[in-house]
């Protein structure tokens, strides 16, 4: 990898990169700077006491819960590789992040994102034996078969990241060197190279069908028997049950691929700046937020647990 940089950075002009960032206005970046900072330590907090909550207490040790926990490690490392950058450019006055940092940046972001594509479909598929084969619930989902799905998701997305990486940085970048964007998203960079990209574009375009559509549909399928399967249950209190087992996760999933589909599903259109910004802002950080404030606050076990460390603590 660390070959394929100097190799690209002996062929282009470019050493840096402006990031304008959400705005120009100076008397608001003061207030983003809080606001932001803000986000960071409730995104962090909350993905770890996840994290820690479901390791310590064995009655979260659960496929679910193993899954969650790399969903929370994901979503640390996510907020991570884009908001302290952020935080400084909206102190800074020159707002630049060099060639090497800016790829070494979209490169962790594609490989998060990937990831979390493959982890909520295994998420799914979790909830799917859960309840259409609550029977033989633990012969399926085995710690061996749970381990597995996880290096998949994990490998998948750094995979995908590191072709789309490769092929970005065979790309001449001579000028201009700023970026409309708070972060070294793919879409933007290739609006900066000098060359026609349309190939890339398109790429990028099969690469989301691969990466993010696919699993979405699967996603989409499983809920379709699941809820086939929990209409069959004679009670309502069964039913209502079944159905709060799903809420988070149908949430997580509605937040994450409605704004991600809007950034890479479009082949080689006119990407407008405003919208590529919220929509990176809401996928990459709000949501990642959001995620362990939901599962925290719909689900009665994260809660008696949280409930049962803190008396040890008090008591």
């Amino acid at each position: 990898m660390t070959s394929v940089v100097m190799v690209a950075w002996n062929s282009t002009s470019v050493e840096e990169f402006i990031l304008l960032g959400l705005t120009n206005k100076q008397h608001l970046q003061i207030v983003l700077f809080i606001v932001f900072l803000l986000c960071y330590i409730i995104s962090l907090i909350g993905n770890i006491v996840i994290i820690g909550v479901s390791i310590t207490n064995p009655r979260l040790n659960t496929p679910m819960y193993f899954f969650l926990r790399n969903l929370s490690f994901l979503d640390i490392w996510y907020t991570s590789s884009i908001i302290p950058k952020m935080l400084n450019n909206f102190l800074s006055v020159k707002k630049s992040i060099s060639f090497v940092a800016c790829f070494t940046q979209m490169f962790i972001h594609l490989s998060l994102g990937g990831a979390e594509c493959f982890l909520l479909l295994m998420m799914a598929y979790d909830r799917y034996a859960a309840i259409c084969s609550p029977l033989h619930y633990t012969t399926i989902m085995r710690p061996v078969l749970c381990i597995r799905m996880a290096i998949l998701s994990w490998g998948g997305g750094i995979a995908n990241s590191i072709f789309q990486t490769i092929l970005t940085l065979q790309l001449p970048f001579c000028g201009p060197h700023v970026i409309n964007h708070f972060i070294c998203e793919e879409p933007i960079l290739l609006e900066l190279a000098c060359i026609d990209t349309s190939l890339n574009k398109l790429l990028i375009f099969i690469c989301a069908i691969v990466i993010a559509v696919i699993p979405f549909f699967l996603i989409l399928i499983t809920y379709f028997y699941i809820i086939s399967s929990i209409m069959k249950i004679s009670t309502s209190s069964g039913r209502g049950k079944a159905f709060s087992t799903c809420a988070s996760h149908v949430i997580v999933v509605t937040l994450f691929y409605g704004t991600i589909f809007s950034m890479y599903l479009r082949p080689g259109a006119i990407h407008v700046a405003n919208q590529d910004k919220m929509a990176t802002l809401f996928y990459s950080v709000i949501t990642p937020m959001l995620n362990p404030l939901i599962y925290t606050l719909r689900n009665k076990d994260v809660k008696e647990s949280l409930k049962e460390t803190l008396r040890k603590k008090n008591g």
